[in-house]
């Protein structure tokens, strides 16, 4: 194990909007402040119990059509890891690739089939 679930991420077109629905539908806290991430217009939270769902601004977002597999369903992993270098050597170990580590706190990664995920200094 190198990580813990920190988020799952959701695309679409308006964060914040997108939150307060699920908020509405699972109670919680909409853009509670916190050290993992930035909130802006770009950004929102929901944490509901123990679990944070997140919601990214997509630039043209395009809506998954189920189950329509030209425009699959859209959403990727944050894993907290204490140590990145570890991390993204474990990933790759493992049989996965790197997309976009140029970032100082986390990094992107595709899984062996090529589902995003990232990796996020703890």
């Amino acid at each position: 194990m190198i990580g813990t679930l920190q988020c799952v991420v959701l695309d679409c077109p308006e964060p914040k909007a997108l939150a307060e629905f699920y908020r509405g539908l699972l109670g919680g806290e909409v853009d509670r402040p916190g050290q993992q991430w930035s909130l802006d217009a770009d950004w929102s939270t929901l944490h509901h119990g123990g679990g944070v769902l997140a919601f990214q601004r997509v630039a043209e977002y395009s809506a998954p059509a189920w189950p329509d597999p030209a425009k699959p369903q859209q959403f990727h992993l944050d894993i907290a890891v204490e140590d990145l270098g570890v991390g993204k050597a474990e990933v790759l170990r493992s049989g996965g690739s790197v997309l976009d580590d140029s970032y100082e706190r986390w990094a992107v990664f595709a899984d062996p089939v090529g589902h995003p995920f990232c990796l996020v200094q703890a």
